[in-house]
């Protein structure tokens, strides 16, 4: 998870997602919650460091910001650096429910990519229009229709994933969107799951007309950019 500003919601999250790490650990799997602080300006990383004494299994990281894009790669490089064999990603807003992860962990063999696919979403009209724009964005420049590209709600197989993400920079803007788009442009065994999105736990939506716009420029541009780099 990348958190930013968070201290309204990521004792919550961290207690909600725990619960889910230590059902997979009490299974037989070795597995750990990832959450790197991408320069908060508020309490987020102290509050991570107090969770850690009560959740082992929690990894709290630090680094200065640099945005959801390039900290959810940060975590992706990571876990592959750290020897994971499956990653699963999420934000840290408390607006997906860890309960929905079963199917997907149940069904993680057969897939290489799978990804939430938000219906009925609760989070505001501008974040509906941002996927919106992305959709028509990744179909325009990468030439694939993708159901909903940016749902961070994710399970991804290391080993066929991993040369996907090597094609995207460590500092890019919308990784999650490209990895997506990337994905389906090579075939790769992809599904898309319905998933609860909930309204944000707490904090403030920082999507407005404006950024919507500036989104949409700047991913035509980077978009364009990394699928000439496929050579495909």
């Amino acid at each position: 998870m990348p958190a930013y500003n968070e201290e309204e919601n990521i004792k919550n999250v961290v207690e909600q997602w725990s619960r889910k790490v230590d059902e997979l650990v009490g299974t037989g799997v070795d597995a750990w919650l990832a959450i790197a602080n991408d320069g908060s300006k508020d309490a987020t990383y102290a509050t991570l460091q107090e969770l850690k004494k009560e959740y082992p299994r929690l990894i709290p990281l630090d680094k200065p910001n640099s945005g959801h894009g390039a900290t959810v790669m940060y975590l992706y490089n990571y876990a592959i650096n750290h020897g994971a064999d499956y990653i699963f990603q999420t934000d840290s807003d408390g607006q997906t429910n860890p309960d929905e992860f079963d199917c997907f962990w149940a069904e993680r063999a057969k897939w290489d990519l799978q990804i939430g696919s938000r219906k009925g979403r609760q989070d505001g009209f501008s974040r509906v229009v941002v996927t919106k724009v992305l959709k028509c964005v990744v179909r325009l420049t990468f030439g694939v229709s993708v159901p909903d590209a940016n749902t961070p709600f994710r399970l991804m197989n290391v080993k066929t994933i991993g040369p996907v993400l090597e094609l995207i920079p460590n500092d890019f803007f919308l990784s999650n969107v490209a990895l997506s788009a990337i994905a389906v442009k090579k075939g790769l065994k992809n599904r898309w799951m319905p998933i609860t999105f909930k309204p944000r736990q707490g904090g403030v939506n920082s999507i407005n007309l404006r950024r919507i716009i500036k989104i949409g420029r700047k991913a035509l541009f980077d978009f364009i950019k990394i699928n000439r780099s496929l050579g495909m």
